[in-house]
């Protein structure tokens, strides 16, 4: 597991029933030349499979990916995307 600190970049993901597009979405974070960065996923209480792909990209990220699971469902993405950013350790967050 690589040493998360000093890490430059949080990228937050909202997650909510999104199964035909998070893997798209990790591919693309994985296809980054620029590595130093975490990933923030925070399930609004999906009922799809969206978190059992996020948890199988979790080795592939090498220790930089982190889902957090909401406690109830919040009908809005502000929420997730607020516990994001309570979960961050970048100096700079993107959504």
């Amino acid at each position: 597991m690589e040493n998360l600190s000093g890490i430059p970049v949080s990228v937050i993901i909202p997650l909510y029933n999104v199964e035909k597009y998070i893997g798209e979405a990790l591919d693309s974070l994985l296809a980054q030349t620029f590595k130093n960065f975490e990933v923030i996923v925070v399930d609004d209480c999906s009922t799809d499979s969206s978190c059992a792909i996020v948890e199988n990209y979790k080795e592939k990220f090498n220790g930089r990916l982190t889902l957090f699971h909401m406690e109830e469902n919040t009908g809005s993405g502000a929420m997730p995307r607020n516990k994001g950013l309570y979960l961050s350790r970048g100096e700079y967050v993107t959504f």
